[in-house]
């Protein structure tokens, strides 16, 4: 994926206390994500498919 240029937070992030969330970028094969904290640190990459895979099944599980 190389190193991306387009993170992004979640607009719930919000101000102050919302500097401490992910981030999140994309290219047309995978998704990467950093905490915003840390951004020289790791990633972690995902292709997309399974990375929607992921958010979906974080939709429908019950909480608990």
């Amino acid at each position: 994926m190389g190193i991306p240029d387009n993170w992004r937070k979640s607009s719930y992030s919000g101000g102050g206390d919302g500097n401490n969330c992910v981030e999140i970028a994309t290219s047309p094969a995978h998704i990467a994500i950093r905490d915003s904290k840390t951004p020289a640190r790791a990633t972690l990459t995902f292709p997309s498919t399974a990375f929607t895979r992921f958010i979906e099944a974080l939709k429908t599980e019950p909480p608990g």
